[in-house]
């Protein structure tokens, strides 16, 4: 049997996933993959690295850190997250990433990208946490119009969840038999047309089948949360959920409500632990 963790992203909604993922590294529960997207990634990468807390602490301690996150940020780089920063600056020299640990870990971890000229996902196997593997997660994470386009291996990329926001359909195809599946909005979720359309079609009229892909997503998004819950009736799924929409925005610097959300994501697997464990096999 094979086990799998699928990390939603949702910017900073990824602190929920956080919470529950240092529950889940506190209690030994290991998973032959992992899959993360956009925030998930970002967070989720801490798994293989087997760094439980170090994604709460960092943005504890930089999310009022115009390098961080900001519009400054934005308007001087062209990233609200500084890509210099967040990803080579920061793991390097100010909360050290475990490359080491990361590398010698034999779960695989995955991210997702969407590719802008082909508009669909794109699925790389970090197996390294060096620089072009750090590239490959900044490019999961960078959402449009927040980020520059990252191109990376010839390929020219921004998020992930475009594309495929919820990946459980490609664990499933990779033989992760039973995968827990960490979402970043309440199970009732349903994704409506994002009221941006005009502006992507704007500021990216040179990449037609990104826009087809961006307009389709709410569809694409609510045929996978169906998918998750048949899933999940089959017991091959065990899902994880915010209890109601987090209040937190994509941007926060409010260590307040960034702690909250962690600790909501925390409650809700501790809530669910004998349940996971017992779906674990353990």
């Amino acid at each position: 049997m094979k086990y799998g963790l699928v990390m939603e992203g949702g910017a900073m909604r990824g602190l929920f996933t956080a919470g529950v993922t240092d529950v889940l590294m506190e209690n030994g529960i290991e998973f032959e993959g992992a899959v993360g997207v956009s925030a998930g990634a970002c967070f989720g990468c801490n798994y293989k690295s087997r760094q439980n807390g170090r994604a709460i602490r960092y943005n504890l301690r930089f999310c009022k850190d115009k390098r961080y996150c900001s519009l400054y940020s934005l308007i001087t780089t062209g990233d609200m997250f500084g890509a210099k920063f967040c990803y080579h600056t920061m793991p390097d020299e100010l909360d050290i990433f475990d490359y080491d640990e990361y590398n010698s870990n034999p779960m695989t971890f995955f991210v997702v990208c969407t590719d802008v000229e082909t508009g669909r996902p794109v699925y790389k196997k970090i197996n390294t946490a060096d620089y072009n593997g750090l590239e490959w997660i900044r490019a999961s994470a960078s959402m449009p119009l927040a980020s520059r386009i990252v191109e990376v291996d010839g390929r020219k990329l921004l998020d992930g969840g475009i594309s495929d926001s919820i990946p459980l359909s490609f664990m499933e195809r990779h033989g992760y038999e039973r995968n827990i599946v960490i979402l970043t909005q309440p199970r009732d979720y349903i994704k409506k047309p994002n009221k941006s359309i005009s502006l992507i079609k704007s500021v990216y009229k040179k990449y037609p089948k990104l826009i087809k892909a961006y307009s389709e997503r709410p569809d694409m998004y609510n045929k996978q949360l169906e998918h998750i819950r048949n899933s999940e009736s089959e017991g091959k799924a065990f899902v994880i959920a915010p209890p109601k929409k987090l209040d937190i925005h994509h941007v926060e610097h409010n260590p307040d409500k960034l702690l909250e959300v962690y600790r909501t994501g925390r409650k809700a697997a501790m809530e669910n632990l004998d349940r996971i464990l017992e779906f674990m096999g353990e």
